[in-house]
């Protein structure tokens, strides 16, 4: 069994998968992405990639507000997929507010340069600081 840190390198995997598909406007099945990447179904897996594509305007939105002269899409896929699910979690579950930021910065760590874990890092804060000071 997968602890939740392997299995948000699996909600990545799954994310950058849709974000190419979605790109190349190529159909795809989520569930299968997903099984593809699990030997057993996970619930969080399931609903937090369920939730980050339902949302992903909404999310895209809260990191555009935050990105400094950049947006989202200007990002790689991974960058992209690993910002989603950060903005997911501070926004969408009750993953403790410091747990979601630092998951997401240690999957910055292990996937990007330093560049975008300190801008992963400064949207992040400045979400939790700003949004959830107002609702």
């Amino acid at each position: 069994m997968k602890n939740r840190s392997e299995l948000r390198e699996v909600i990545i995997k799954v994310i950058y998968q849709v974000n190419i598909m979605r790109k190349g406007k190529l159909e795809y099945d989520l569930d299968s992405l997903i099984k593809e990447q699990l030997e057993i179904k996970n619930e969080f897996v399931t609903d937090s990639v369920k939730g980050i594509v339902d949302n992903q305007e909404v999310i895209n939105g809260f990191a555009n507000k935050y990105l400094k002269n950049w947006t989202i899409d200007r990002l790689n896929q991974v960058d992209q997929a690993i910002l989603s699910l950060g903005i997911y979690e501070l926004k969408y579950t009750d993953t403790p507010r410091v747990v979601a930021i630092n998951e997401a910065i240690e999957l910055a760590k292990k996937y990007s340069d330093d560049d975008v874990v300190k801008m992963i890092n400064g949207v992040l804060d400045s979400i939790y600081h700003s949004e959830e000071n107002n609702g």
